[in-house]
């Protein structure tokens, strides 16, 4: 997990907007032979002079098993217009694109998860590429695209919000291959976290 300067301030600095959390995450800070800064979720081996950052872990993480997903605030404002816009162009309930949002990247638009997938939805390069986003980090393109994806999930298992958050995060042949929720503690982690956020937002609007 590299990050710029920029992408490590921005998340940062938004947990000053979340409340405390009991599960916190580690972001290691070293330069490098040749000067060049580098950010890290694991501990850098043979660095001397490593600067350590913590703040509260709230992406769809599954060593964030402390966060209590059934009290934790939930942020009816962020990108209201975004999501609404592509609510209704790919009908899909606003408040399940909050719960993917939220469960994903906690509404940071820069996030940038270890295996690769990047922005509020968290994509991943080859979804990019199908979806022709340009700009991935685009709050605007991201949501669209984001909610294009989850919108053909919908349509391919039947508007059943468990299995298409299941294919959201493992990918839609891992479910098919199963017959339903992968036996995959990450995906079945992720699931519930989203069915509960879903829960959430919907019983408060969005």
């Amino acid at each position: 997990m590299h990050q710029t300067v920029a992408q490590i301030t921005a998340i940062l600095a938004f947990t000053c907007l979340l409340s405390a959390s009991s599960s916190w995450a580690e972001v290691y800070k070293f330069t490098d032979k040749d000067g060049i800064v580098h950010y890290t979720s694991k501990r850098p081996a043979g660095q001397a002079n490593v600067t350590t950052f913590s703040f509260p872990c709230y992406a769809s993480d599954t060593t964030c098993n402390q966060v209590d997903w059934e009290s934790i605030p939930l942020n009816r404002s962020a990108f209201a217009d975004e999501i609404q816009a592509a609510a209704q162009v790919f009908t899909v309930d606003d408040a399940l694109i909050r719960a993917i949002i939220h469960a994903e990247s906690a509404y940071q638009p820069d996030a940038l998860s270890p295996k690769g997938a990047q922005g509020l939805m968290q994509l991943m390069p080859a979804t990019q590429k199908e979806l022709q986003i340009v700009d991935v980090f685009n709050p605007i393109n991201n949501i669209e695209g984001g909610t294009l994806y989850l919108s053909r999930l919908l349509d391919q298992f039947g508007d059943d919000v468990e299995l298409a958050a299941a294919a959201y995060n493992a990918g839609p042949g891992a479910v098919r291959q199963y017959g339903g929720v992968p036996p995959y503690r990450e995906t079945r982690e992720y699931v519930r976290r989203v069915k509960i956020l879903y829960r959430r937002y919907r019983s408060t609007g969005s």
